[in-house]
């Protein structure tokens, strides 16, 4: 940027004279000649790096010119010098300074001594610009900086609230489920007393009427019986699930091969009815609940053996394999290893696109018609893999069989404090 010096003489050959001196450096010279010019030049344009004023003038003299540009607050950047003939004496000199003065250059004027100050000054002014345009840099930067911080500070309160809200959202939840568990347990054991009447009185009816009671009788008191079995099994179910939901369980080293050796054993009737073969390959020890590894294994093996193809006899393979090594998602969780058991028949098999519901509570693909059951026995198993912090899936495909994978972790999960579960949950299923 070009500086702009201001020349100030009653008399137009001394600024003539002074302006051939500045010329060849590059300024841009503004000419006055009256102190009043002076001060109109400088109400629209106050950008100069130095004003050279001759002190001797009509009307406005340069002290007093000097003294009402400095009056204006945005004008005192500006440094002065005067430019005199006379030597006033050091009382003059004071008042000079007084009035504003930087200095003063006496006439005849030195063309090396002119330049050499106005070189000084128009450095300092130079300099001057460049700390204001640093300053004005700085406080750009500065107010992106203040902005940045309350929009981070903004988001961190709006994630705080959201965490808060999710927090009450899952108290709220658990407390429900609580609540949902303790009504299901609850309904279904009071359920199993007039149930049992029922099924009581109905084989009665059939026992001693077999003279008396026409067919289209004993026709319905079998579908009384029959009613009465699916909802003894379903209340049984609910139970089982209810208490598996509440129940504080321990976790130890558990020997899988003995565990599928005693559910088959205890399943060998329907073994042997359905003329099925099953293959187990080695099982791992792993960290679990004893109490509820049976009812996993007993469930998924049931259902393979239920949902077979006509005319051909039903065959579960269970094997095992290592999977690799997971990270938290978060990367603040340890390492996790976990081992995957495969459950795989060659029953009918089912959509793909249902893979996830028939993990949902009372969710069947088929009738009780084509074949029995609650819907309760895969959102039961469930229940048991993710209380062991695994998960479950399954594959399958129409016509060629179904593979259920359970992922348990090879170490024992993290135990969590628990309430004291209610009194009524600790209370058997009567039979």
């Amino acid at each position: 940027m070009q500086p702009k010096i201001m020349l100030v003489d009653d008399r137009e050959d001394n600024l003539l004279s002074m302006e051939s001196v500045l010329e060849p450096d590059g300024y841009r010279i503004v000419k006055a000649t009256s102190g009043r010019q002076v001060l109109k030049l400088l109400l629209g344009d106050f950008d100069f790096a130095l004003i050279l004023m001759d002190v001797q003038m009509p009307n406005l003299n340069g002290f007093e010119t000097a003294s009402l540009i400095y009056e204006r607050e945005r004008l005192r950047h500006i440094p002065i010098i005067f430019i005199t003939a006379n030597n006033y004496g050091e009382e003059n000199l004071f008042k000079g300074y007084r009035a504003g003065a930087v200095d003063y250059i006496y006439k005849p004027v030195n063309p090396r001594l002119l330049r050499a100050k106005v070189s000084v000054f128009v450095e300092l002014y130079r300099k001057n610009q460049r700390l204001i345009a640093q300053e004005q840099k700085l406080v750009a930067i500065n107010k992106n900086l203040e902005l940045e911080i309350f929009e981070r500070i903004a988001s961190e309160q709006k994630v705080t609230e959201l965490n808060r809200q999710l927090l009450e959202n899952i108290a709220r939840l658990e407390t429900a489920n609580k609540d949902l568990d303790l009504f299901a347990f609850m309904a279904s054991h009071d359920l199993q007393a007039p149930l049992r009447k029922i099924r009581m009185f109905s084989d009665r009816l059939l026992a001693g009427g077999n003279g008396t009671m026409s067919n289209e009788a004993r026709l319905y008191l079998s579908r009384i019986q029959d009613v009465s079995r699916r909802m003894q099994d379903l209340i049984n179910d609910i139970l089982r699930f209810s208490k598996i939901s509440a129940e504080k369980q321990s976790f130890e080293e558990v020997d899988l091969n003995g565990v599928i050796k005693e559910v088959l054993s205890e399943m060998e009737g329907i073994i042997l009815e359905k003329n099925a073969e099953i293959i187990v390959d080695p099982l791992p020890i792993l960290a679990a609940s004893t109490v509820l590894m049976g009812p996993l294994f007993s469930n998924l093996i049931s259902n393979s053996l239920k949902y077979t193809r006509k005319n051909e006899n039903p065959r579960v393979r269970i094997r095992y394999e290592e999977g690799p090594v997971t990270t938290g998602m978060n990367g603040r969780e340890p390492e996790t290893r976990y081992g995957r058991i495969y459950i795989e028949d060659n029953g009918i098999g089912f959509d793909q696109k249902y893979a996830e519901q028939i993990f949902d509570m009372f969710r069947r693909l088929h009738s009780n018609v084509e074949y029995e059951g609650t819907g309760i026995g895969l959102a039961l198993c469930k229940k048991i893999v993710e209380m062991h912090r695994g998960f479950i899936s399954a594959l399958g495909k129409p016509g060629e069989g179904a593979v259920f994978i359970v992922s348990l972790p090879l170490q024992a999960p993290k135990k969590e404090v628990q309430e004291p579960e209610p009194s009524g949950l600790r209370e058997k299923n009567e039979k």
